[in-house]
């Protein structure tokens, strides 16, 4: 069944929720956290302007960032590990994330950015539209980390302007092993699939910043160089041109205690000579509308405060 409306995502929660492939059917609607750690209550951790995303996206004032706690992935490797598990945050009403929206544009931020999102599609869809009635005027961008259902990302047309998945992995076993989603590559490549044909060919305004768009995010993770070129390749020959391809080394070991123990080839940085090879991978097929990171960007800079600013 397609869901094309805020009304019918509305169902996909209040039956046993089936809004992300987890299909974990938690009833959320009456406090039941579901495989995301939260509720259907909107909860976020921060929010305010953000200057570490891409060129086009941050300009120069700053991204208009809201941080929602809860994630349908829980990568082991996470640097926002207290919000995604939901332990972080604060509940709100749509209605006090439509103020919020109105803030950001107030502080001068050059779009609204839904950082993991996912879990709160209906709720989003009506705030953007209420703040949107109440003189907000920003392009959205939808910040994910694309384990969404397509039915799902189509059902946000007309709500998100700008893109900004991730596509973490294409081998299963990689997948299964960091994130507990053996088949995150199936439904991370049809959710992308959905946010292209929504968005058209990338749009930037005189200042050069992203009007509507996709950019495709890779994390190149310690030791698995190889599945970030089959991402590359996969990428650039479905789509060419028509997306950006973000490649970032900024992975950051911040596993403590037993999975520290239990994923010691995460336990370090990102080597030079493994980006490289990436980034020179990339190049050689021809990428030319992609943004890479500078040297030794992972950092705790990239790791805000979850402390409640701006909820």
């Amino acid at each position: 069944m397609i869901y094309d409306t805020a009304k019918n995502e509305d169902a996909k929660i209040q039956g046993g929720c089936t809004l992300c492939p987890r299909n974990c059917a938690a009833d959320r609607a009456h406090g039941e956290a579901g495989f995301c750690g939260v509720t259907d209550r909107v909860k976020a951790a921060r929010a305010g302007l953000h200057f570490w995303e891409e060129p086009c996206i941050s300009g120069e004032a700053g991204s208009g960032t809201v941080f929602f706690s809860g994630c349908s992935l829980h990568c082991v490797y996470c640097q926002n590990r207290d919000i995604a598990n939901g332990l972080a945050g604060k509940e709100i009403t749509v209605e006090r994330l439509a103020e919020i929206f109105i803030e950001q544009q107030e502080r001068g931020a050059v779009n609204i950015n839904l950082v993991t999102p996912g879990h709160y599609v209906p709720q989003i869809s009506k705030a953007v539209r209420l703040a949107r009635k109440n003189g907000l005027a920003l392009p959205i961008v939808y910040n994910t980390g694309s384990y969404e259902r397509p039915e799902v990302i189509r059902s946000l047309a007309g709500i998100v302007d700008v893109w900004l998945p991730d596509l973490k992995y294409m081998d299963g076993t990689i997948a299964e092993r960091y994130s507990g989603a053996p088949d995150y590559f199936r439904w991370a490549s049809s959710a992308i699939a959905e946010m292209v044909r929504i968005a058209g060919d990338p749009e930037f305004d005189e200042a050069g910043l992203m009007r509507r768009g996709v950019i495709v995010r890779h994390l190149v993770l310690p030791g698995a160089a190889e599945d970030s070129k089959r991402i590359i390749r996969y990428l650039y020959e479905t789509y060419g041109d028509r997306i950006y391809i973000s490649i970032m080394n900024q992975y950051t070991p911040v596993m403590k205690g037993a999975d520290a123990d239990k994923y010691p080839e995460l336990m370090r940085t990102l080597t030079e000579k493994e980006y490289d090879e990436v980034v020179d991978y990339a190049i050689d097929l021809g990428v030319e509308n992609g943004f890479i990171q500078e040297e030794e960007t992972a950092a705790e800079s990239f790791i805000p405060q979850f402390d409640g600013e701006g909820i």
